[in-house]
């Protein structure tokens, strides 16, 4: 339906404005996207699909709409008269030295490291003093940047490394086998790797993961058949050995192996959705060794994180759902011979090892905290982390003495310490250099009321001294399933929302995994509606406490978090003033039968599960409740056209059914990034631009003539 409208929205200033600035509106037309007579049938109601055409991404019909709807869609931001300003400040910010944690890796130490405004992290190393080499470029990949390095993983004496890499975005993945000291290529390249790493079974060859790739369209593929596969160098990928899958007792979707430090024991892990798994385990020094079963059912969570000798450690939430860590003799594993190692406490645990060591990082209301424990179950110290945020990558080999690890909080840059095993003494190793000065802004944690009482905390962000006037641009932020944890990190996109004087909050909300099993088990299947609930009830804490106000509210989240943000403007159109759902699981009926979509039934259900599951779904489902003649916020949709985890077509869908229901004066657009996937390995040329259009739509639409800072747009201008 092709649909004329003015972008005018009511002219709203921040309280330093002085004078009144007439905006020029944005006349748009939205390309006309056909409808067809599709029609399915669940339980005896029929559910109409004009727009299933758009489900193959592939046709000519769907690139000629993508070419269309990105022509509309530019066509408007073009006319944002601050757009380039932003995209410039973005550049200049970002432009600084990136340095990521040191690793050992035989006789030399590697780290990832960007000069600025590089597509890709470089991979560089050094032996001793001398001065560092590059290692791995994938800038080099290709010319558009579009292909990454996907996962590096060396041999235990450092002598092999096999590199994944990831073209255009996809989640399948080829492989590469190089010899480190001289840095050729010594195999062939291995093809149609998805969902897995690379486990190297002492210097011989490797395991990988893969489905049977799909002919032509990806929604044909089995994904119910993951299936692990031995790669012996030296030989073809046509001779690699099926370890596990495929048979009727081994149809799982995600299944990985993963060999121990002493190359003992190889480890699979199999599930059938993304929470819970089985757990085997193969002795490699057995010659008739048999994969022995240590949790035979997908009740739980279980991984194991350690081994001495015989005596397994496993992490699992088997009877603890904020995990514990039990051992047990690989001879004999079954779960009644577990013994409790780490108890289970009130916080999320999340263990590494390293120098001989435990680390028992613990969630507590999302912030970071860290304590030492010995291979008796001692606990040696509270680890001192430099100040209230996240820390990450504790850890390292057995005989590490000295590690590192990284430190980063919403409005302090990620930063390196070294980290000595037996004193605890933690210093700084590297600081980035930016334009940025972290002691303007704060971050305040609060706990807010969800719609049926339950506490929800949330980490409000930005600059000291801010008015709470109501009218302060503010960006809400959510995910909200898949046992997923939002914990404070830094980011440059945000620091700029920040510089303007923007509001940055992220809510904790159910279905996550900050509180452990029962806190994600809230917000999945048909209790679903808590985590919209949680996001709703946070949009209005922002608002009755003044932060903001609809006029100048923003609500953003991707994937997952991309159906609360469309859940949550189908449900309360008058919340917000901007909508921003990136890779969204739009179509609720239909995303089981899409790539791995099925894989996700844990957290959702299906619609063929039984008629209430259909009916739960139909009643959220973003694509199912659009309505006609309703005014909803200001929306960019954002994509990649071939994403293939969440297939394009949800985005597709939702954006021809705002377009065609849409009433108002608020645009309904989508931004459709072409050769792209996901968002993984996404070039940093290609994030700018994208977060440049994004924060021109927001401010744009909550009524900005030029950006609210114009000190800071000065300076850098200067």
């Amino acid at each position: 339906m092709k649909k004329p409208i003015l972008c005018i929205v009511a002219l709203i200033f921040l309280a330093a404005c002085q004078t009144e600035t007439k905006r020029e509106p944005i006349a748009v037309t939205y390309p006309t996207t056909q409808k067809v007579d599709t029609v399915d049938t669940y339980f005896g109601t029929d559910v109409p699909d004009p727009y299933r055409w758009l489900e193959d991404d592939r046709s000519e019909e769907t690139e000629s709409w993508v070419a269309a709807q990105n022509k509309t869609t530019f066509g408007y931001l073009e006319n944002i008269p601050f757009r380039n300003d932003i995209k410039n400040r973005l550049e200049k910010l970002w432009n600084y030295e990136k340095v990521g944690s040191p690793f050992k890796e035989g006789d030399y130490t590697y780290f990832y490291k960007n000069d600025g405004l590089q597509n890709q992290y470089v991979v560089y190393r050094k032996k001793g003093d001398a001065e560092p080499e590059v290692f791995l470029n994938p800038n080099t990949f290709s010319e558009d940047g579009t292909t990454s390095l996907a996962g590096l993983r060396f041999t235990k004496d450092g002598s092999l490394a096999a590199y994944l890499i990831s073209e255009g975005g996809s989640d399948w993945r080829k492989a590469i086998v190089m010899d480190t000291e001289s840095r050729e290529i010594i195999e062939d390249t291995l093809v149609d790797i998805k969902f897995s790493g690379i486990s190297w079974k002492g210097n011989d060859g490797f395991y990988y993961s893969s489905y049977d790739k799909p002919e032509g369209s990806e929604l044909s593929a089995k994904t119910d058949q993951h299936k692990v596969y031995y790669h012996k160098l030296g030989t073809t990928q046509k001779e690699d050995e099926l370890i596990y899958g495929g048979t009727p007792l081994e149809k799982h979707r995600y299944v990985g192996a993963s060999v121990t430090e002493d190359n003992r024991y190889l480890i699979i892990s199999a599930s059938v959705s993304t929470s819970g798994n089985k757990l085997y385990i193969q002795d490699l020094e057995d010659p008739n060794g048999l994969l022995l079963p240590i949790v035979e059912d997908t009740e739980s969570d279980n991984y194991i994180i350690e081994n001495i000798g015989s005596t397994l450690f496993i992490v699992t939430n088997r009877d603890a759902p904020n995990k514990k860590i039990v051992t047990v003799d690989a001879t004999n594993p079954n779960e009644k011979f577990w013994v409790n190692f780490i108890s289970e406490t009130d916080h999320v645990l999340s263990p590494s090892t390293g120098g001989g060591y435990f680390f028992a990082e613990y969630m507590v209301d999302a912030i970071s905290k860290v304590y030492q424990y010995d291979y008796m179950g001692n606990r040696i110290r509270e680890v001192r982390l430099p100040g209230v945020g996240s820390a990450s990558g504790f850890g390292g080999k057995r005989n590490d003495r000295i590690f590192y690890y990284s430190f980063t909080n919403y409005n302090t840059p990620g930063s390196s310490y070294k980290f000595d095993v037996e004193t605890g003494k933690s210093e700084q190793y590297w600081k980035p250099e930016i334009d940025f000065n972290p002691a303007d802004y704060e971050s305040t944690q609060v706990f807010y009321d969800s719609k049926d009482g339950t506490k929800v905390p949330m980490i409000i962000t930005h600059k000291k001294g801010l008015e709470l006037n109501g009218k302060n641009p503010t960006i809400l932020y959510g995910y909200g399933g898949f046992n997923v944890s939002l914990t404070p990190s830094f980011s440059i996109v945000n620091a700029v929302w920040m510089e303007q004087g923007g509001v940055y909050a992220v809510p904790n909300l159910r279905g996550g995994g900050e509180y452990g099993k029962e806190w994600h088990d809230a917000g999945i299947k048909t209790k679903k509606q808590n985590v919209f609930d949680d996001f709703i009830a946070a949009a209005e804490y922002l608002i009755d406490n003044d932060y903001t106000s609809k006029e100048y509210l923003a609500i953003r989240g991707g994937s997952n978090g991309g159906l609360l943000v469309g859940a949550t403007m189908t449900q309360r159109p008058d919340l917000m003033q901007v909508a921003l759902p990136a890779v969204g699981v739009m179509d609720m009926l239909r995303y089981h039968t899409f790539t791995a979509g099925a894989g996700w039934a844990y957290d959702y259900g299906t619609s063929e599960d039984d008629a209430e599951m259909f009916n739960y779904l139909k009643g959220y489902s973003p694509v199912h409740n659009v309505k006609a003649g309703t005014s909803y916020p200001a929306t960019m949709v954002t994509t990649g056209d071939h994403d293939d985890r969440v297939v394009p077509a949800h985005s597709f869908k939702f954006a021809a059914e705002l377009q065609e229901k849409q009433t108002g004066d608020n645009p309904t657009l989508i931004r459709i990034e072409t050769n792209a996937g996901h968002g993984a390995g996404t070039p940093v040329s290609k994030t700018i631009e994208q977060y440049a259009d994004i924060y021109g739509f927001t401010l744009y639409n909550m009524g900005f003539t030029e950006l609210p800072n114009q000190a800071v747009l000065k300076e850098f201008k200067e």
